[in-house]
């Protein structure tokens, strides 16, 4: 009977490998070479001109949830604070000082170790979600290396390589754009994705009262992950 068991589970385990092989085989694209200079920052600034990038420079608050709901998030950029909900759970992170913060649960207050791991818990978070929010905002961040990309139909695509900072420096996005800057959906080239090349939407675009211009929703093939009532305001 074990030897039995034993060969069911290593003969679905060799049948998870060959569907994720097969998977990555047809999936995976090799991340493009770009052109560095003068063209790739015209259409940086073509597509930060398109979102109203000095109405989003000016916004101080931003408003929005992650996932469907998930994690929810009230941003004051103008003073580096950010207050991230879930579950019992609400944390007010400074960003700027990453030692300092509240944590509440269920209303009471948290501190000692269990303080440390929930903001630092709620720091990635944040880190993640609101890039799916303002990445497009975010092309000249410093470490940022801006490219032209060529693509298969003859237009033109902007690769963006965080060669430092963040969670995971090195990742890599193509911004697919429409004819007037605004971005259509982004490439991944990501260090906790396996498959080069994953393509997701940048869709339900919003104005937002600030000027700004912010998406609602975002689409990986079957999966979308909205982003709530956005909000963007002074």
């Amino acid at each position: 009977m074990i030897k039995k068991i034993g060969k069911w589970v290593l003969g679905t385990v060799l049948l998870l490998l060959v569907v994720l092989g097969t998977l990555f085989a047809i999936m995976h694209e090799s991340r493009p070479h770009g052109i560095v200079g003068t063209e790739a920052d015209a259409l940086a600034n073509k597509m930060l001109t398109a979102l109203n990038y000095e109405a989003y420079k000016n916004t101080r608050f931003l408003e929005w949830s992650f996932a469907n709901d998930r994690h929810h998030y009230m941003w004051d950029k103008e003073q580096h604070q950010v207050t991230v909900r879930w579950e019992d759970y609400t944390v007010n992170l400074h960003l700027k000082d990453t030692n300092f913060g509240e944590v509440l649960e269920s209303g009471n207050t948290i501190d000692g170790s269990e303080m440390v791991k929930i903001l630092k818990k709620a720091r990635k978070y944040f880190n993640n979600d609101s890039f799916w929010l303002v990445a497009p905002y975010k092309v000249y961040d410093p470490g940022t290396q801006r490219s032209l990309v060529t693509l298969d139909d003859g237009t033109q695509g902007l690769l963006v390589t965080y060669t430092t900072g963040g969670d995971t420096p090195g990742d890599s996005y193509l911004w697919l754009l429409n004819g007037e800057g605004i971005p259509q959906s982004f490439k991944m080239w990501v260090n906790i994705i396996p498959i080069g090349g994953l393509e997701a939407s940048w869709e339900g675009w919003q104005l937002t009262e600030s000027g700004a211009w912010l998406p609602t929703i975002h689409k990986l093939g079957p999966i979308s992950l909205g982003l709530g009532t956005v909000k963007g305001y002074n």
